[in-house]
């Protein structure tokens, strides 16, 4: 029934609304409650219609925001009605809904995964005391410093400035794994949730074209086919394509550029094997293709 409000979008209040030292669930809990019913009404109806309100700009309207869902999703619609017809007793059903799924499945899940989630925490945190903001977003946006910014890659283009009045918050998640989910609400820090880096499998989409323009070259493919089952040193595979070993070194170095071969050393040899995991991630059908 919830789901509307942890959607990609996410509601604002079920990520962390304020900065500090590390807090337990019933502590962000108990924040959540102490929101007023105003701006928890606002924050809600801007998750179901899934539209950031801009700094300046009012409160969504009920009646337009039950038009719009209506048009949505008759689930998100009727979320819509219980929220405008008694906002205090929807917002108490909601949090006694994640107090019981923290009894049930995720105090459990927490305590797994705690460590690595502060891990990833404690390394960022040294990158930013050592090298500054960029190498603390190293992973998760593309830092320039003339102007001093980060970009992170998502659809809708927005720009949000950070001084002390609007800080960043960054939370690290073990199943978020490929999605990255940046909020920017008036009045709240900025936060961004990304995939903790053990298990970052994610690309930009640059990186991605630049994966596909590799792999649209015939011989290329060919040697992916070739490394697929069966590491290979270059020499080995000149002799098997009829290359030269130049030939076949400018290729691996292409596919080896775009993180699509991984490489082990035997002795003076170095050997190549295909980079499954990136390959799959690019397509199943790539992968099954490679592998007849």
């Amino acid at each position: 029934m919830w789901a509307p409000l942890w959607g990609a979008f996410r509601a604002r209040y079920l990520l962390p609304l304020a900065t500090g030292p590390e807090r337990s669930l019933d502590t962000e809990l108990a924040e959540v409650s102490r929101l007023p019913v105003e701006a928890f009404t606002a924050l809600t109806l801007e998750a179901l219609i899934s539209k950031n309100r801009t700094s300046g700009e009012p409160p969504q309207d009920p009646a337009g925001a039950l038009r719009r869902l209506r048009l949505i999703s008759l689930r998100r619609y009727d979320l819509g009605l219980r929220l405008i017809d008694d906002a205090a007793r929807f917002r108490d059903e909601l949090l006694g809904f994640l107090a019981a799924f923290d009894a049930a499945l995720f105090d459990k899940e927490w305590r797994r995964v705690r460590a690595e989630v502060n891990a990833d925490a404690r390394a960022r945190q040294r990158q930013l005391r050592l090298h500054g903001v960029a190498a603390a977003f190293d992973g998760i946006g593309t830092a320039s410093d003339d102007p001093p910014r980060v970009i992170v890659d998502k659809l809708d283009h927005a720009t949000a400035r950070l001084d002390e009045c609007t800080p960043c918050i960054l939370v690290p998640s073990v199943h978020g794994d490929p999605h990255m989910v940046v909020k920017h609400v008036p009045g709240y820090p900025v936060v961004v949730q990304y995939p903790a880096m053990q298990n970052a499998a994610t690309v930009s989409v640059g990186q991605v074209q630049r994966r596909m323009a590799v792999l649209a070259d015939p011989t290329r493919l060919l040697i992916c086919r070739n490394i697929l089952r069966r590491p290979a040193a270059t020499a080995e595979l000149a002799a098997r394509l009829g290359m030269t070993s130049p030939q076949v070194s400018r290729h691996l170095r292409q596919l080896r550029e775009a993180g699509l071969v991984l490489t082990h050393r035997e002795g003076t040899a170095v050997y190549y094997r295909l980079n499954t995991e990136a390959i799959g991630r690019l397509g199943p059908d790539l992968l099954v293709g490679l592998h007849h």
